[in-house]
C-alpha cells in the first residue's frame, strides 16, 4: 500500500488558508496522510482568469462582511487565538511566499507558515514587513539573512512561477486547495477533512 499523500496549496493572504494551515497537520497525522505544502500566488491566477489580482470577495461588501464573521467564528471553533481582520486586505504575500518556496523540503516549512499566518491574522503584522519575517525566521532557528537572500534569487522566483503555473494547470481557482495523488480536488477549509479521507482511501 502506497503512503497516502495530499497536496496543500496555500496563499498567505487567504484567511481560509490560515484556518487550514493551523490545523491540517494534526488532522493529517491522525489519519497517517503525508502533506505536501505548496505555496503559490492566487492573485496571479485571479489576474489571468478574472482580470484583477484582488479576491472576488472584496468586490461584494455583504460577502466580505460574512467572510470576516465566518473566519472569526471558525477561529473560535478551532480554539485559535482571536482573529484580527488585516488592514489593508488583501496584502501582497510575495515575500513570505518566496521564503516558503525556498523552504520546501525543510521540515520547518509548516511551522514557518503557521507563524506567518498567526502574525498576520491574529496580531495584524503586515505580509510585506521584512522585519517581522526576519524575526520569525530567527525565532525558528534560521539564518534569516541567508534565507532572505535565497528567497530573492532568480532560482526561487522561477520556482514560484512554476508552482503557480502548476496550480493553474491543475485547475486551482481559490485557496486553500487540496489535491490527492489521483487528482481529486477539494476547495476550502470546510473540505479539509474530506480531502484527508479521500487521500487515505485512494492510496
Amino acid at each position: 500500500m502506497l503512503t497516502a499523500r495530499l497536496q496543500f496549496w496555500f496563499e498567505f493572504a487567504s484567511p481560509y488558508s490560515y484556518l487550514s494551515a493551523m490545523r491540517i497537520e494534526e488532522t493529517a497525522n491522525r489519519s497517517g496522510v503525508e502533506l505536501d505544502w505548496r505555496p503559490f500566488l492566487l492573485g496571479a491566477i485571479f489576474k489571468k482568469d478574472l482580470g484583477s489580482i484582488d479576491s472576488p470577495m472584496t468586490k461584494n461588501p455583504k460577502k466580505a462582511d460574512y467572510m470576516w464573521m465566518d473566519v472569526a467564528r471558525q477561529s473560535h471553533r478551532y480554539r485559535l487565538s482571536p482573529f484580527k481582520v488585516p488592514d489593508p486586505f488583501p496584502q501582497n504575500g510575495l515575500l513570505p511566499t518566496r521564503i516558503a518556496c525556498h523552504l520546501m523540503g525543510d521540515s520547518r516549512l509548516p511551522e514557518f507558515a503557521r507563524t506567518v499566518y498567526s502574525a498576520h491574522f491574529q496580531k495584524g503584522a503586515g505580509l510585506t514587513d521584512a522585519t517581522a519575517l526576519t524575526n520569525i525566521l530567527e525565532q525558528l532557528g534560521f539564518d534569516a539573512k541567508s534565507v532572505l537572500e535565497k528567497a530573492g534569487s532568480l532560482t526561487v522566483k522561477q520556482k514560484l512561477r512554476n508552482l503557480t503555473d502548476e496550480a493553474d494547470s491543475l485547475g486551482v481557482f481559490g485557496a486553500p486547495f487540496f489535491v490527492t495523488q489521483n487528482g481529486e480536488m477539494f476547495w476550502g477549509d470546510d473540505r479539509l477533512e474530506q480531502a484527508v479521507e479521500s487521500a487515505l482511501a485512494k492510496s
